[in-house]
């Protein structure tokens, strides 16, 4: 691990020593780390929709918005490779909140939260994105580390799917 120092006027250390103990960490070396991963991969996100992530879609609307709960469910469909899951949320007579869990390439999941949030009768939307290193391949294939004859198949079963006959 590589060490360096870094000159700050007194102000400016006030300030961050109490970031450090408003968020709890141990020493200013954890604090000095995770604000440049944010910074850096937030710089990244913007910078480019190259890479994959996971990322969490938050959103309120009126359910009484024409066809839109449709819309919104077949959205989902559409794109259920990117969804892992979603929490639906009764706010009151008039108003829903959904909270949508998505992993995969990052401009996939950003075109799909822009799509969303773009319907009409959808408003509050927010998208948190975090670049993560992905181990999937373009094919979604996995493996777990076994052994190069340890081969078996994964059933990856939809829950809304019709049975085959």
């Amino acid at each position: 691990m590589d060490r360096f120092t870094v000159s700050l006027d007194e102000d400016l250390m006030a300030q961050f020593d109490e970031h450090i103990h408003r968020r709890g960490y141990r020493n200013r070396s954890e604090a000095v780390r995770d604000i440049l991963r944010d910074r850096l991969e937030s710089e990244r996100l913007k910078d480019s929709d190259k890479g994959h992530c996971v990322a969490c879609l938050s959103y309120i609307y009126d359910h009484h918005e024409r066809e839109l709960s449709r819309r919104l469910t077949n959205a989902g469909h559409s794109r259920h490779n990117l969804v892992l899951s979603t929490l639906h949320v009764h706010l009151d007579h008039d108003d829903c909140m959904e909270v949508v869990i998505l992993q995969g390439r990052t401009e996939d999941v950003r075109a799909h939260a822009n799509a969303v949030t773009a319907e009409t009768g959808v408003r509050h939307g927010t998208i948190n994105i975090v670049p993560v290193v992905s181990r999937l391949s373009d094919d979604h294939s996995h493996g777990h580390d076994h052994g190069p004859d340890d081969h078996h198949h994964h059933d990856h079963p939809h829950p809304h799917s019709s049975p085959k006959t």
